[in-house]
């Protein structure tokens, strides 16, 4: 297929969702383009011819396409004509801006060299300097380098160089067999365990043609609500310390713990790992169903009592509103996803729009539209989801009180194919795409994580904030660096 077929099925609605790579340039490179329609996802090849390492860059009319393109010249060596910045992203490289050798090539380097180079500038001027910012900041913080450049106060341009983090995951899948490689998922991104096994599973489950019993489909849910309540109260923390709001740091901390021990309790381990399996799940949750329901609601009195108080707090709303925005028509040409493209008016939402497990079983309350696109918005939306999480962990264990017996799994047979598995994850959409040699076993794995996709844009919600603003920025996006660069 060629690009401008793809541009059509944009044009009809479909949302550019990854762009993956396989092969080398020597046999030829294949990028596997993924397509998200409102009822479910495309794969769109387009093979270079062997020896081809240039084509013409899709960045210039997919503007999301931006890093994709980046991170396909770092792992494979091919050229994106017309890209407007092939710079380093997930592999530092020597001088000359090589690509090392990478999974693309004909071997894989065993070591690769920190790239201490000072990130060339884009802003120019009399007065404008760039501040380096990472990868090591104190506090606990993900090793990612963010390069302002600044002439003091505004910020007109944020680089960010996140390679720090590259683990070489899409190797590590390759030779396994599905119920080893959905151990690797859940360490893709720690935060979103959940979100990355189901995503994983999805996938596996789709080539084999498995149907998830509902009791399993149900825990799923159970378990990815949990993950989401959590990873948005991590959110609010993150604000609260950045507006040195102490009390608010601690509360939010506090019920943050309350839910990862909830989850512990459940299933013996504080980030869901372990309970998600090919074809269902592992376990029985550990907990009761009368437990279970009695700590869900004082969690959620409790969790929505102080998120009301911190909404109400003036000084605290006056450092969200109008910082970090996005506007509407931005959002929904980069096809945004979870919480921050939900901030600026994309509704999309896989739980949803593409849904899976138990969410078809489950009913939802009217959704508000929310553009505005700033750091208010994004917090809005978070404690519209825990609301609505709450809501949905009621309906999970009610229905689950009917099925406390029922099979936890269907055997799952390796099957040779290619398919794609989603999950919506608490920063967004987490994509699998995958694919199975004669054995059954991992030929390719390629997941593509929210946080890799928003984090591309991160650098344009800086419009007349200043340098104080960017603690709060950077925690309204709410990503994993982990789940960026793997």
């Amino acid at each position: 297929m060629s690009r401008e077929e793809i541009l059509g099925r944009m044009a009809a609605g479909a949302r550019f969702a990854a762009l993956a790579g396989d092969g080398d340039v020597t046999e030829g490179v294949r990028m596997h383009v993924v397509l998200a329609r409102p009822d479910g996802i495309d794969v769109v090849d387009l093979q270079l011819p062997p020896g081809v390492d240039r084509y013409p860059a899709l960045t210039p009319r997919i503007p999301a396409a931006f890093w994709y393109e980046r991170k396909l010249h770092d792992l494979f060596g091919v050229v994106a004509q017309g890209h407007p910045r092939l710079d380093p992203l997930v592999l530092p490289h020597p001088d000359g801006n090589e690509p090392l050798p990478s999974p693309g090539a004909a071997f894989h380097p065993t070591h690769v060299e920190p790239d201490e180079r000072a990130l060339r500038s884009h802003v120019m001027g009399t007065g404008l300097f760039s501040l380096p910012h990472g990868p090591v900041r104190s506090g606990v913080f993900e090793a990612v380098e963010y390069v302002v450049e600044t002439p003091g106060e505004d910020i007109p341009h944020v680089n960010v160089r996140p390679h720090f983090k590259h683990r070489g995951l899409e190797v590590r899948f390759e030779g396994m067999t599905p119920g080893r490689g959905v151990l690797l998922a859940e360490r893709v991104e720690g935060i979103a365990s959940v979100a990355h096994a189901l995503a994983f599973c999805h996938a596996v489950e789709e080539l084999a043609g498995a149907q998830v019993p509902l009791a399993a489909q149900l825990l799923r849910s159970l378990h990815a609500e949990l993950e989401r309540i959590a990873n948005h109260l991590d959110v609010a923390m993150k604000l609260a310390e950045a507006a040195g709001l102490a009390v608010a740091l601690a509360r939010f901390g506090w019920h943050k713990e309350r839910v990862l021990r909830l989850v512990s309790a459940l299933c013996g381990n504080r980030f869901g790992r372990g309970v998600v399996v090919p074809g269902g799940v592992r376990a029985l949750p550990l907990l009761g169903r009368d437990e279970l329901k009695a700590r869900v609601d004082t969690l959620r009195r409790d969790i929505s009592g102080d998120a009301a108080a911190l909404m109400q707090t003036a000084s605290f709303l006056d450092r969200l509103r109008g910082t970090g925005p996005l506007d509407e028509d931005f959002t929904l040409q980069h096809g945004l996803l979870g919480p921050v493209g939900r901030a600026g008016g994309h509704e999309d939402d896989a739980r949803w729009h593409r849904p899976y497990d138990a969410y078809p079983k489950l009913s939802r309350r009217p959704v508000t539209h929310r553009s505005d696109g700033d750091a208010m918005a994004r917090l809005r939306v978070r404690w519209d989801e825990v609301t609505e999480s709450f809501d949905l962990l009621a309906q999970i264990v009610e229905l689950f009180g009917d099925h406390p017996d029922e099979v936890l799994s269907t055997r799952v047979e390796p099957v040779t194919g290619r398919a794609v598995g989603w999950a919506e994850a608490p920063q967004g959409e987490v994509l699998y795409l995958l694919e199975a040699g004669t054995d059954g076993r991992l030929r390719r794995c390629a997941p593509r994580s929210a946080s890799f996709h928003n984090l591309a844009v991160f650098s344009s919600a800086f419009r007349g904030d200043i340098l104080t603003d960017f603690p709060f920025v950077e925690a309204s996006f709410g990503l994993s660096i982990a789940g960026v660069v793997m």
